[in-house]
């Protein structure tokens, strides 16, 4: 069973994360169902294990929370839905590499929902749109933004932390940061690519697919 929590207004970074830690554990220790938590929290930047300092750009703009999931820098706020998965990774294989392929398939499945095509790069983290609509870049590379990052934890063989996309955020907060290191690309949300989609309308297709696309890899053991 999966518990699916949704959370209404602005949580706080540290309440998040006490919440995911406790439950984390009480999963690992068999006392409670693993949980899907859908949130948004207030404008703060996270620095993951890999975050290098000089990509920190305006470190006073926003609160900076050090945290030990993988990755670099990201950005949270308002407009962006955040996806704490706490999941049984012992469960379900106990293979990081197609537990993490999941979760990009599962966002890549849900974009699919409202008709983009999200990609993954190799040596760049995350999710990305294609823009033609924008010039090429100097070496001839097709222009792409970011839509979604993902950056996990394990403890215990039990994840948090997760996923984030970006559905009506202020993208000007991102300028304080160097997204996951990458300088060449963009940052870009659904409604920026001129979609009408709410949070609850995402909501509504990350559930569906889940089933669809994580449950049914962990079946099938499908790591592409």
């Amino acid at each position: 069973m999966v518990e699916w929590k949704i959370s209404d207004g602005l949580t706080s970074y540290e309440d998040a994360l006490q919440f995911m830690e406790n439950r984390a554990a009480a999963i690992a220790a068999g006392d409670a169902d693993e949980c899907v938590w859908l949130l948004e929290h207030p404008p703060l930047y996270t620095a993951g294990t890999s975050a290098r300092r000089e990509d920190l750009r305006e470190p006073d703009r926003f609160p900076v929370f050090e945290t030990r999931r993988g990755g670099q820098y990201t950005y949270h706020g308002p407009g962006q839905r955040v996806v704490y998965v706490m999941l049984d990774v012992a469960k379900r294989g106990r293979d990081v590499r197609c537990f993490v392929r999941d979760l990009e398939a599962w966002v890549i499945a849900t974009l699919g929902e409202f008709g983009l095509t999200g990609h993954i790069r190799d040596g760049r983290v995350g999710v990305w749109i294609e823009r033609p609509d924008r010039p090429a870049l100097p070496d001839g590379r097709m222009a792409e933004d970011k839509i979604a990052a993902i950056g996990i934890r394990l403890r215990k063989w039990v994840s948090f932390h997760g996923i984030s996309i970006n559905v009506e955020p202020d993208l000007s907060h991102f300028d304080g940061i160097v997204p996951c290191g990458i300088t060449d690309f963009g940052v870009t949300s659904l409604v920026d690519l001129g979609l009408p989609v709410t949070m609850d309308d995402l909501d509504v297709a990350l559930r569906h697919q889940f089933d669809a696309v994580m449950e049914s890899r962990f079946r099938n053991r499908s790591c592409a």
